[in-house]
């Protein structure tokens, strides 16, 4: 732990400058400068706190109710936990070798104040051109494997609260909507977006909690829990994306104002995720059980209201 330290140490004196630099940008009209503070302009330990929990689960906290039909409930939340925590002490040790990355580069002089550091930038630094490689080809996999992703999901959502469109034409309006955040320049400016997407998904979560409670248990329920291997690792497979989002982990650090406080902030973040997955897909899988073998999305067995049109 000792280098760590002595790494952080060198970065506060750079890093202090910078935000000086930055904030400095800022003087000026007091209506223009309250905007940016509230809205766009975040590096707080609570910024990075909101962009690392509303990266993690997503879309597929609709889809969890099915991993645990396909797990069985025990199983389905001791994967969470595990991914859970696994997930966090990978974000750790990220954050310990962008720490030490950037600490080189103070130490060359070299600015970052017009330039977000990626992931295999430190893979470079650290370990040369060839891992270099491997995490830009990892990244760029992941991106674009997890945006078509994120789109069909997205349009399937909406296309259960809202079917006077087809599917595809809402994955065309939601690929327009999505493709407008190229103007937003980084994690720096993703205050307002993070807050309202982790509000949207906890307000999705708590539905699916308290609608299948209301609800209730559906007439001859089963909980078979897994009866083909294959789909036992399928479920198991699809809990783990819900805890991933590490290909930004190095950005949402850059975008802090004193990264060297990172640490942790991923674990509270996974735990305040567990608030939300857990209870949901427990509940939801409490009141349908195997019916969910056949329904990957839960919007499609609970009734239609108000609360969803809101969502």
């Amino acid at each position: 732990m000792l280098p760590q330290r002595q790494a952080e140490e060198v970065m506060v004196s750079g890093l202090n400058e910078t935000e000086g630099d930055e904030r400095e940008e800022d003087k000026g009209d007091e209506s223009q400068l309250s905007f940016k503070t509230l809205l766009w302009h975040g590096g707080s330990v609570y910024d990075a706190w909101f962009s690392c929990a509303s990266n993690q689960v997503a879309q597929v906290l609709l889809t969890l109710p099915y991993s645990f039909s396909q797990l069985g409930m025990l199983s389905g939340v001791i994967f969470q936990i595990f991914y859970g925590i696994l997930g966090s002490w990978t974000a750790y040790l990220i954050s310990v070798l962008y720490i030490e990355y950037r600490s080189r580069k103070e130490k060359e002089n070299v600015s970052f104040k017009n330039h977000v550091i990626q992931w295999f930038e430190v893979l470079d630094g650290l370990l040369g051109p060839y891992w270099k490689a491997m995490g830009l080809a990892f990244n760029c996999t992941f991106l674009l494997f997890g945006s078509v992703i994120q789109l069909i999901a997205c349009a399937s959502n909406i296309y259960y609260i809202n079917d006077r469109l087809d599917k595809r034409t809402w994955t065309y309006i939601f690929g327009a909507c999505c493709a407008t955040t190229v103007f937003i320049p980084s994690f720096h400016n993703y205050r307002i977006w993070s807050f309202l997407g982790l509000g949207m998904t906890t307000y999705t979560a708590w539905y699916l909690t308290i609608a299948a409670l209301v609800q209730g248990q559906v007439e001859n329920v089963k909980h078979t829990g897994p009866t083909k291997l294959v789909l036992y690792f399928t479920g198991a497979t699809n809990i783990l994306y819900t805890f991933g989002g590490h290909a930004v982990t190095v950005e949402i650090m850059h975008a802090m104002w004193k990264p060297q406080k990172f640490k942790y902030i991923y674990l509270v973040a996974t735990l305040y995720v567990f608030t939300l997955t857990i209870p949901s897909a427990v509940a939801v899988y409490w009141a349908f059980g195997d019916q969910l073998l056949d329904h990957s999305n839960a919007f499609s067995l609970l009734p239609q209201s108000g609360f969803v049109m809101l969502l």
